[in-house]
């Protein structure tokens, strides 16, 4: 059994890592990389990523992979997180659309709009009510 002090301490080293995550200066670029993510192509989705940050000498950039997020049918899956801006998650990825998520999203803060995750939801729903007509 823990004392009071000794969870406080807990308490406020755990709080004090979520309030890092929060007060973020950088930009973090995450890439789905779990079973399905690798088998739908993320490993080259990263590695362009992690090729045009290096070349655009993007150095407050930080890349990094996670495991399942929990959308298989729609990986590659990269999340892009910019200081006091929303997280935006694209979807359906390749190497191609990353460099340009990179260049477009990333260096110039512009948001690429047709590869996100509501964007491309909407399409597939409208793909399905069609053929289911």
């Amino acid at each position: 059994m823990k004392t009071l002090k000794e969870l406080e301490e807990i308490r406020q080293r755990t709080l004090d890592r979520v309030n890092q995550r929060k007060d973020r200066t950088t930009t973090r670029i995450v890439v789905g990389m779990a079973t399905c993510g690798i088998a739908a192509g993320a490993r080259p989705v990263l590695l362009a990523i992690m090729e045009e940050v290096e070349k655009l000498g993007l150095a407050d950039v930080t890349v990094a992979q996670t495991g399942c997020i929990g959308l298989c049918k729609i990986e590659p899956i990269v999340e892009v997180s910019k200081p006091g801006e929303e997280k935006v998650t694209y979807v359906k990825m390749d190497a191609e659309k990353a460099r340009r998520i990179v260049r477009e999203h990333v260096k110039d803060g512009k948001v690429v709009e047709e590869y996100t995750l509501h964007v491309v939801q909407g399409k597939i729903l409208n793909d399905f009510k069609a053929e289911n007509e």
